[in-house]
Order: C-alpha cells, then sequence, then structure tokens
C-alpha cells in the first residue's frame, strides 16, 4: 500500500493530485511537440475543474501560471503567456504607510477632533450649534464606549472647548448631552421562556 505520506508534496491543493501526476508525466515526455499537446490537454482539465472562473479576466493566464508552478518551472514548452517568476511570488509587498501622529485623547480617535474643528470655519451659527451639538454627544459616546464608565458632561464641554481654542465658550446649559447611561449597552437580558414571557424567578 503506498501513503500519502510517501508521494511528492502538491504544490497546489486545490488542484489534486492527478493534476500534479499528469504534469509529472507531461515532463517525461521526450517529443517537444507531443509534449505541448499533453499540456494543452492538462490546461482544459484544470480549466474544467473551476467552470465558475471561466469569465474571470486572464483566467486562462493563471492556469498557465498555476502549471508552472507545479511543474516547479521545469516544464519545457513554448507558453502562450509569460509566465510568473518564481522570484515574483517571494518579493515582499510594498509597506503600507501609517500615519505617524501623535493622537492626544485616544478615545476620540483621529477623525472626531478633525470635525469639531471643521466646525470652527462654518459661518452659519445655527449649523454651527447643531454640529457641535452632534459631535459633543459623539464624544461622549465615545468615551463612555471606551473607557466603560460614565463621564460627567463638563468634561466633555471643557474638551471641545480645547479642541476649538474657545471659539464657541461653550457651557453645560449651551449643549444638551444624552446621559451617559443611553450608551452603555445592557451587559445581559432576563431569560425568557417558550412563549416569550419573562421568566422570573422568585
Amino acid at each position: 500500500m503506498e501513503y500519502y505520506t510517501t508521494k511528492n508534496k502538491l504544490i497546489l491543493t486545490e488542484y489534486g493530485r492527478n493534476i500534479q501526476q499528469m504534469i509529472e508525466y507531461a515532463m517525461t515526455i521526450e517529443d517537444r511537440n507531443e509534449r505541448t499537446r499533453c499540456v494543452k490537454t492538462i490546461i482544459n482539465i484544470m480549466g474544467n475543474l473551476f467552470p465558475h472562473l471561466r469569465d474571470v479576466n486572464d483566467f486562462k493566464h493563471k492556469l498557465w501560471d498555476h502549471l508552472a508552478m507545479m511543474s516547479n518551472y521545469q516544464l519545457d514548452i513554448d507558453y502562450p503567456y509569460e509566465v510568473v517568476k518564481p522570484e515574483q511570488l517571494q518579493t515582499p509587498p510594498d509597506k503600507i504607510p501609517y500615519p505617524n501622529r501623535n493622537i492626544k485623547d485616544r478615545h476620540y480617535g483621529n477623525n472626531l477632533p478633525r470635525f469639531v474643528e471643521a466646525a470652527c470655519h462654518l459661518n452659519n451659527s445655527e449649523e454651527e450649534e447643531r454640529l457641535i451639538a452632534i459631535l459633543a454627544n459623539q464624544m461622549k459616546k465615545y468615551f463612555v464606549t471606551w473607557n466603560k464608565e460614565t463621564v460627567e458632561d463638563k468634561k466633555i464641554i471643557d474638551d471641545i472647548n480645547e479642541m476649538t481654542h474657545g471659539k464657541f465658550n461653550l457651557s453645560e446649559q449651551s449643549v444638551k448631552l444624552k446621559e451617559s447611561k443611553e450608551f452603555i449597552a445592557p451587559t445581559g437580558k432576563k431569560k425568557q421562556n417558550w412563549n416569550g414571557h419573562k421568566n422570573n424567578k422568585k
């Protein structure tokens, strides 16, 4: 009995061992024309394994890339496409630049202070008041969610005044904020029985 552990390692497991063995057999064919005809048949079989991908751009090109990979790039034929090179697969991706900003109040994030600053440039006082009220409640929600505790309205008002350099001179009376408990998610719900009534233990 032949165990799978004694067989060659599958390079692309999604194609299965039969496809890999076909490619290994094609590599043993000495006649180049016959070898090329054999490989084209294998490509058609590989495509039939994934019929739902036939409309994908460069699907045929990807099949030839995969065939070259499964042959360890040892298959001597004229490829209809320029197949991917081994060194291209080992090239690390470009590093994504991450903004290195010093966020003073991390619970407010990076964008919320920007919105508060943008409110300073509105010319309509009525719009400014509405926007500040919305931002203040959002700041309170972020604070409560981040710190898992209640916060005094004065703290939020003071933070806005600091962000806007005192332009609005806000006070607790000028901005109506929601209660902290409205932002705190309930820790649990009472169990209900099969007919939807609460199961109150006595």
